[in-house]
Parts: C-alpha cells; sequence; structure tokens
C-alpha cells in the first residue's frame, strides 16, 4: 500500500507563488518516476511536471520556465515551485507516482490564483 500526501497548496495573488509537496509512505515499492498533473474544472487532467529517480525532469508546456520540480529520494518526496502564477493555473494538483509501470496517486491539493 502507498500513500501520496500533498501539502501547500492555497490561494495566491497573479504573480505570486508557491511551493507544492509530496511524500509517498507505505512498503514494497519502489520510485521511477514522481510528477505533479493539475486537473481544473471542465478540463481533462494534465502533466504539470515529471522527475524520474535519476533527475530527468519534464515539463508541460504552459509552466515551462515558471515552475521548477525538484525530489528528495531519500526522503520519497517531490518538490514543486511555482513562480508567476497566473490565473489559468487554477486547478487542483495531484501528486503521482509511478511504480515501472503501476501508478499511484494523491488526493490532490487546491491552487486558486486569483486577486
Amino acid at each position: 500500500q502507498v500513500e501520496l500526501v500533498e501539502s501547500g497548496g492555497g490561494l495566491v495573488q497573479p504573480g505570486g507563488s508557491l511551493r507544492l509537496s509530496c511524500t509517498a509512505s507505505g512498503s514494497g515499492f519502489s520510485i521511477y518516476l514522481m510528477g505533479w498533473y493539475r486537473q481544473a474544472p471542465g478540463k481533462e487532467r494534465e502533466v504539470v511536471a515529471t522527475i524520474t529517480r535519476g533527475g530527468h525532469t519534464n515539463y508541460g508546456k504552459s509552466v515551462k520556465g515558471r515552475f521548477t520540480i525538484s525530489r528528495d529520494n531519500a526522503e520519497n518526496t517531490v518538490y514543486l515551485q511555482m513562480n508567476s502564477l497566473e490565473p489559468e493555473d487554477t486547478a487542483v494538483y495531484v501528486c503521482n507516482l509511478d511504480d515501472y509501470g503501476v501508478n499511484y496517486w494523491g488526493k490532490g491539493t487546491p491552487v486558486t490564483v486569483s486577486s
């Protein structure tokens, strides 16, 4: 059983910053890749950023240059630093862990960008 616990979401003004974190706990799992996805009301889930155990990163087109993903392998934790936030970034951000093809998901943390 794997549990992903996210934190760091909230309300922020346009142009502001937030830092999300997600920690994986449990037993019997390995981590190939961790990442963040988001889903806005009425829209499909989209990838925000992913990072492999070796540190290779991938970003969604709309966040490239504004968001940075990082991870602490020893703590099974992934972070998402979000800068220059825009109203279009408003969504529920969900953490993902890919255990070599077996996917686990967190419950999500809401991010609202509004003045």
